[in-house]
């Protein structure tokens, strides 16, 4: 059997799949030879990666069309706003029209349904957000670079805000929380829970306050994203929702963790699928090195599972990096299909990233792997993945298949005006500030007299009862109606606070 019989007949499938390219042996590509991604296998997840200029990111354009015209769903960062262009039909060319030809691709010019989010309010997509509660201590402890002594302080403090019915939807609240617990008043609060140090609260409000200042204030607070509304269907195309992140890569940890954290929210709201003909949602994670970078031991445990789980799901996710090597061994075992672009190995650090990589892939007698790693052209990648019966495929080198939308930004204005007519703009465009920790704690300090009844006697009551609770905390529950509040507040909060495989939970 030839190289491109055995290629053809590795990834033949009965189901549908995205198609990747045509294999290429010996230089030249054969359009028969198709190298396909079944999508009954794309909740085992995958890999794309190669080094910067060697097409890294239209092979997630061309990934992410199919999907949508599958009907599946898409998130995926936009570094750059490069990937603004599949909402937009793509430009023929004579380079376009020679590589469909190689690649036996009926190309054709086509847009795709796209939302644009970013982040926070500080972008010009419509903003999206999560509380400080449901991101919780080890995602939070992440962002602010805490290490595992203050990510445990942090943990003690939400659980303290948690058990006292203390809402921590934005950053005043936490700060306002933190500064409570270091008062004279807060320690006695502590007392049987331990203690928070004034040196750690002092860390951890520095990082919050360097956090602010780089415009990270803006993405905690309310309203909060709903998993759902990124799994929306337009005309039996799958949205693909692009989250805009340029402003943001002065600060590569928040981006990278929110991925995690709305991984974690998807793995909460979804049901249990076991495996579909095509997945319920397909992820892309982008620049994933910066996940991984410096993460504490529990923060990765908390990865792996979680990419372990949610297959079951019906979610794919594909992590996107330069190195295979950025991936560390426990979730690089997890990644079902590869599509490796061009290595460099100029360096001694790169040719040993190099070999490593060779030994992630099956053995071939088709290719030199080593070689053909450091040769593939642009738009040039080596592909194995999961067939229909769950086993590798032969290892190919591809040339992949050009995108059908445009392959360049649509310009800030017209991201902008999309945005605008989103259905989800007049949902996430404005910013809720409700009642929760800071102005609960800021009310206890100063409570306001003119809600005082006219009548001597009505309030009498309560203050003693707050004199009898142990604590200053006592008096804010002093009153029936604040306690009613606060717990049915609570018992959601704590619901929130106790699940989740990050110590994250989505309100209902």
């Amino acid at each position: 059997m030839s190289a491109f019989e055995e290629i053809t007949a590795g990834y033949a499938t009965e189901g549908g799949a995205l198609e990747l390219g045509a294999a290429v042996v010996d230089g030249r590509a054969e359009a028969t030879a198709r190298v396909r991604l079944p999508l009954a296998t794309l909740n085992r997840h995958g890999l794309v990666a190669g080094a910067t200029g060697t097409g890294k990111t239209k092979t997630l354009q061309l990934m992410a069309e199919q999907l949508s015209a599958a009907g599946v769903p898409v998130v995926m960062a936009d570094m750059k706003g490069d990937l603004s262009g599949l909402s937009a039909p793509g430009a023929g060319g004579d380079k376009v029209a020679k590589r469909a030809q190689e690649t036996g691709d009926d190309w054709a010019a086509a847009g795709f349904p796209v939302q644009f989010l970013s982040l926070g309010t500080g972008g010009s997509s419509v903003p999206i957000r999560a509380t400080i509660t449901s991101f919780g201590p080890i995602l939070l402890s992440k962002v602010l670079g805490l290490n595992d002594t203050q990510e445990s302080t942090l943990g003690l403090i939400f659980h303290w805000a948690d058990s006292r019915s203390l809402p921590l939807l934005d950053t005043k609240d936490l700060r306002a929380v933190i500064q409570h617990l270091t008062s004279d008043e807060g320690k006695e609060d502590l007392k049987g829970l331990g203690g928070v140090s004034s040196a750690t609260a002092g860390v951890i409000l520095r990082s919050l306050l360097n956090l602010e200042s780089q415009g990270g204030d803006t993405f905690f607070g309310e309203p909060e994203l709903d998993p759902a509304d990124l799994m929306r269907s337009e005309e039996g195309r799958g949205v693909i929702s692009l989250l805009e992140l340029a402003e943001l890569q002065g600060k590569p940890a928040l981006f990278s963790t929110f991925l995690m954290w709305l991984l974690a929210a998807l793995f909460h709201e979804l049901p249990e699928e076991g495996d579909l003909d095509k997945p319920k949602l397909v992820f892309f994670f982008d620049e994933a090195h910066l996940l991984f970078a410096d993460a504490s031991k529990a923060f990765l445990e908390q990865i792996v599972q979680t990419v372990k789980l949610i297959r079951s799901k019906g979610v794919g996710v594909f992590f996107c990096t330069q190195l295979p090597t950025d991936i560390p061994n426990a979730v690089l075992s997890q990644l079902g299909a590869r599509v490796q672009h061009a290595l460099r190995a100029f360096t001694p650090d790169d040719q040993k990233a190099l070999a490593q990589t060779v030994k992630t892939y099956p053995t071939t007698p088709h290719y030199d792997l080593s070689k053909a790693l450091t040769s593939l052209g642009i738009g040039e990648a080596v592909v194995t993945v999961l067939s229909e019966q769950g086993a590798p495929t032969p290892v190919a080198w591809t040339r992949l298949r050009p995108p059908r939308s445009l392959m360049a930004s649509i310009g800030a204005d017209a991201i902008k005006q999309a945005a605008g007519a989103s259905p989800l703009a007049a949902k996430y465009a404005e910013t809720i500030d409700r009642e929760s920790a800071y102005e609960k704690l800021l009310a206890k300090v100063t409570p306001p007299a003119q809600q005082e009844p006219e009548s001597a006697p009505e309030p009498e009551q309560p203050r003693k009862q707050d004199r009898d609770e142990p604590g200053l905390f006592g008096q804010v529950l002093g009153s029936p109606a604040v306690k009613s509040f606060l717990r049915s507040a609570g018992s959601a909060l704590g619901r929130e606070i106790t699940r989740g495989l990050f110590g994250t939970g989505k309100r209902r």
